[in-house]
């Protein structure tokens, strides 16, 4: 970012920031009161955020500093999440997990395609939804629909309902954890199989337990590479005229640059490069970035669009979701995840 970007970002920036103090404040707040913060301040955050775009909206000076925070800090905080978890989380909660997750998506995508198609969306339609709910929300909408030549309208519908509803899986998941009983690590991988983008399971677990974020971010992770083999699949298969528009296919579309630095710096991690200083120093600042970027991304979901996206696409998203909650629960049973 140069110089006249950044001045140009630094009033959206300082507003996120602002709310993600006032979140961490709120939390100070419930430990202080009640011995324990029962909403952490990555929740408070985006409640906050959500309330304030609710009730206003930002105009051209907050925009380009908003839509920093909410997707290059929170990029950035997610692969320094990296320096800090290990690949022996995976490797204990079972290799056929890694196969369980291919098998989850596709069966997702199935599933929710089908229910869609039930409902009466048109097949594109149907496709961006069965996606954005299987793979990684907005991201894989996003990287889907000039595949499939999806209308805007269709993206537009499919992204602002899945914005609203990532938020409510991100508040009501950890419900799950005492109602089913699921032990740190079932929550993580039930986490990690079913939020929408990586950075939101950090909100949904990090309340829970630091083994479930873990092991969700590094579950979510490997759900979110499954999206270069859909989206070469769908090309594949549709066919598309050679005269329309050519889908990016390249590696930088397919597995973003955080994955990768996420993934290298589990690497390091792992084999022990990584001194102890270094990380004392760098889990305060990803939970910063953290919090600044859910306060951008409260600040991007206006609850009232849901005034302008249609009953049939509200109920095949929730009934998708649902299903996909359901696969990725007889997942956790099926491969015997404590």
């Amino acid at each position: 970012m140069n110089r006249n970007s950044l001045a140009q970002a630094a009033p959206g920036i300082v507003l996120c920031a602002a709310i993600a103090l006032a979140a961490i404040g709120l939390q100070m707040l419930e430990e202080h009161l009640t011995g324990r913060p029962w909403l952490e301040a990555l929740v408070i955050a985006i409640l906050l955020g959500t309330a304030m775009r609710t009730l206003w909206t930002p105009d051209r000076r907050w925009i380009p500093g908003i839509g920093f925070s909410a997707k290059t800090l929170l990029e950035i905080a997610v692969m320094l999440l990296g320096a800090s978890i290990s690949f022996q989380a995976v490797l204990d909660a079972g290799l056929g997990l890694i196969a369980g997750i291919a098998v989850v998506v596709a069966l997702a995508i199935g599933l929710s395609y089908g229910l869609c198609r039930w409902l009466g969306l048109p097949k594109r339609m149907a496709v961006l939804v069965a996606c954005g709910n299987s793979i990684c929300g907005n991201s894989a909408i996003a990287a889907v629909a000039p595949v499939i030549g999806a209308k805007p309208g269709d993206v537009a519908s499919s992204i602002a309902f899945t914005a609203i509803l990532g938020v409510v899986v991100v508040l009501g998941l950890p419900l799950l954890v005492p109602l089913l009983g699921l032990s740190l690590t079932q929550y993580g991988v039930l986490a990690g199989l079913t939020v929408y983008a990586v950075p939101q399971v950090l909100a949904a677990t990090v309340p829970v337990g630091l083994a479930s974020t873990q092991i969700g971010t590094l579950v979510k992770l490997v759900r979110v590479l499954m999206l270069g083999p859909v989206v070469i699949a769908l090309s594949v298969v549709t066919r598309r005229q050679t005269e329309g528009p050519k889908p990016d296919l390249s590696l930088g579309r397919l597995v973003p640059w955080f994955i990768v630095g996420f993934l290298g710096l589990a690497v390091l991690r792992s084999l022990g490069i990584i001194p102890e200083a270094l990380l004392k120093v760098a889990m305060p600042v990803t939970t910063l970035l953290t919090v600044i970027s859910m306060a951008a991304l409260g600040l991007g979901v206006d609850l009232k669009v849901l005034r302008t996206v249609g009953g049939r696409v509200t109920l095949a998203v929730t009934l998708s979701l649902l299903a996909l909650i359901a696969i990725s629960l007889g997942l956790i049973r099926l491969l015997g995840i404590h």
